[in-house]
């Protein structure tokens, strides 16, 4: 007997709603994988007579990967908003696995020069291409799949995906730091993660395959070029641009140090590497649970409460945070600490990413996103790390990451206060 065509439509836009988790998980799985081994990729590829100074190149590298963000958020948002959201999300897992199999097949330095790190700083570009593309389209994909009441919930899966994909790296780096030797686990073991992620790319591009599109009968406008994409956002939807981009610049930040966790407990902390990757994991995982949380608590709630709340308590609790994690180095201070400042970014980020869509009209939801996040993450998320290990190296203040984050929080929370609350009513325009 076959399905009632509304429960056959619910299925589809339920495993629609899978794929794009999935595929957004297994894109942000690889590019955060390089943060938790930056260290070591740091040693292989980039040898020097200063660890700080393989470390900065390291994580130079990782900054590398966000250059062509913006591109990848212009061209491949514009031509999800021209050709559907299904064929652009596609596009992006493809690229990302191109970067993904650059990066854990290339030889070390040692083995052939300077061409080790030339392919690496490559297949970064093509990887922050893709993602740079990817979060508009999934994002304007998990909205407008879901049932009236809860966009939020669905919405949160893009903050939700990206915790997911940290448990499920940080979760790798633990079993594998304990389960080889430091001499191993420099020499191959890292290049595990990479090609644990390359198995599973086909499984995603599969499933991505049986999306059903949601974009729309029309939802582009003949200009697709670049400029013509920045230029009708700018003349349209400056305003909302000017609030989108420290709202989101915040919880960059945020995000990029929790990920930069594992590095700081090693470097500065002086903690086992094991435990200092078990951090990222935690980190993960509350990412995971709060930004649902907070998606559930914007269908509820609104969208504006759930994004200025945690974003405010946030302000108030890094500095204590990183204090007691210099003063008292340890499990229960990194673990506690890098959780509690995890899920309160995570919480204000998820409910963000709500209301950001629902500020543009569907015509330019896509492109509108994948621009302003892909722009925020290159400036402030590839650069993130890199500031920080230099702040730490000149200044000597383990502090520094407290400070960052303190200082991008208050300029984020004032463009929340400024945010209107959305309606989802916004989203049929």
């Amino acid at each position: 007997m076959e399905a009632p065509p509304a429960a056959a439509d619910e299925a589809a836009r339920r495993r629609g709603v899978v794929a794009a988790v999935i595929g957004n998980t297994l894109e942000f799985y690889d590019f955060t994988t390089y943060a938790f081994f930056a260290v070591t990729i740091g040693q292989t590829f980039f040898p020097a007579g200063d660890a700080w100074v393989s470390l900065l190149a390291s994580v130079a590298t990782f900054g590398i990967g966000f250059v062509t963000r913006p591109i990848g958020g212009v061209v491949i948002g514009a031509y999800a908003d021209r050709a559907g959201r299904k064929p652009a999300m596609m596009l992006t897992i493809a690229l990302m696995a191109v970067g993904m199999l650059m990066l854990a097949l290339t030889p070390g330095y040692a083995t052939i020069g300077m061409a080790a790190p030339i392919l690496v700083v490559i297949g970064r570009l093509i990887q922050g291409f893709a993602l740079g593309g990817e979060v508009g389209p999934s994002t304007a994909y998990l909205i407008e799949s879901a049932p009236p009441g809860k966009r939020g919930l669905y919405a949160s899966w893009q903050i939700a995906s990206q915790g997911l994909a940290t448990l499920c790296a940080g979760t790798i780096g633990v079993v594998l730091s304990l389960g080889l030797s430091p001499e191993q686990m420099q020499a191959w073991g890292w290049r595990i993660p990479f090609l644990l992620g390359l198995l599973i790319i086909p499984v995603g591009i599969y499933i991505r395959r049986a999306m059903p599109e949601t974009a729309g009968e029309s939802t582009g406008h003949a200009e697709a070029t670049a400029g013509a994409v920045l230029a009708r956002l700018l003349r349209e939807h400056g305003r909302t641009l000017a609030l989108v981009v420290p709202i989101l610049l915040c919880g960059t930040v945020s995000t990029y140090v929790g990920n930069y966790m594992t590095t700081y407990a090693i470097t500065t902390l002086k903690l086992p590497a094991s435990l200092s990757i078990a951090a990222t994991a935690v980190v993960g995982a509350c990412v995971l649970v709060f930004s649902v949380l907070a998606g559930r608590l914007a269908d509820a709630y609104g969208r504006r409460r759930v994004m200025i709340v945690p974003r405010i308590l946030l302000l108030l609790v890094a500095y204590p945070a990183f204090l007691l994690m210099t003063r008292d180095p340890g499990p229960a201070t990194l673990l506690s600490m890098s959780a509690l400042i995890a899920a309160l970014g995570a919480m204000s980020g998820a409910a963000s990413l709500v209301a950001i869509p629902e500020l543009l009209p569907r015509s330019v939801r896509s492109a509108g996103l994948s621009v302003a996040y892909a722009f925020v993450v290159t400036v402030f998320g590839g650069t993130t790390q890199l500031v920080v290990t230099w702040l730490i190296g000149v200044t000597g203040d383990p502090l520094a990451p407290a400070w960052y984050v303190i200082a991008t929080s208050l300029l984020g929370a004032a463009a929340m206060l400024a945010t209107p609350e959305t309606k989802e009513a916004a989203l049929a325009a």
